[in-house]
């Protein structure tokens, strides 16, 4: 899971907590004990929720159908360069980065996610690599990823 981008500089108290007369060795310690959480997550078991404060997930959804898989990932207000679909060791791999868009006036409030993106998903069966087909409409990215032949589902007729 990765969290939503941070647009603040400073430590990790600096980003989540409005500013406090918070001691220097008590701030220090919390980004201390901040960064050894990361590390240990991310030796764990891969990339860190913490450690990735500028990068972020899409919400995606993935069906089957009984020929191919399917994969809808939300990225609004992304260019279609701006994004990076690879498949690989039956894996879906897709990267990229959504700008912030140049607004005048001083920001307030944001709450819409920039920056760096990344969605990973295994895929159970072996697949058509070579047909694979991705597709970007009304900020929906599609990707369609074939199954192979052994993996499609038939039927099997019963005989005496």
């Amino acid at each position: 899971m990765n969290m939503p981008v941070r647009h603040r500089t400073g430590g990790f108290l600096e980003q989540i907590l409005p500013p406090l007369n918070w001691s220097e060795p008590i701030a220090s310690e919390f980004d201390d004990l901040y960064e050894r959480m990361s590390r240990l997550l991310e030796s764990a078991g891969g990339v860190s929720a913490l450690a990735g404060r500028t990068q972020w997930a899409p919400l995606a959804d993935l069906h089957e159908t009984d020929d191919a898989y399917v994969v809808e990932a939300e990225l609004p207000g992304v260019q279609r360069d701006a994004i990076d679909v690879e498949i690989g060791n039956r894996e879906l791999h897709i990267t990229g980065e959504h700008k912030e868009c140049g607004n005048e006036g001083v920001l307030r409030r944001t709450t819409r996610r920039t920056g760096r993106f990344e969605y990973r998903s295994a895929l159970p069966v072996d697949i058509k690599s070579d047909e694979v087909t991705a597709n970007l409409t009304d900020g929906v990215l599609t990707v369609t990823i074939p199954k192979a032949e052994a993996a499609t589902p038939r039927h099997i007729a019963i005989t005496d």
